[in-house]
């Protein structure tokens, strides 16, 4: 698992994606969540915007993402 520091909250799902080099660019993003590739907290997200908090858990493609404020 890798921790996220984020320094203000909320953060669109798409955007931690795409900044933690997951995918090539946000439309890729986009486009993985909306095919429900993507988890947050255990269950499947298909909402691109969806607003990432601290503490959220996201798993994409064998990587874990744990969120934390900084």
């Amino acid at each position: 698992m890798r921790t996220v520091a984020i320094n203000r909250q909320p953060v669109e799902l798409f955007k931690i994606l795409k900044f933690e080099g997951l995918v090539a660019t946000g439309g890729e993003a986009k486009l993985v969540i909306a095919a429900g590739q993507v988890s947050v907290n255990g269950e499947v997200e298909t909402r691109k915007r969806r607003k990432i908090l601290d503490g959220d858990i996201i798993v994409f493609a064998d990587e874990t993402l744990q969120i934390h404020l900084a």
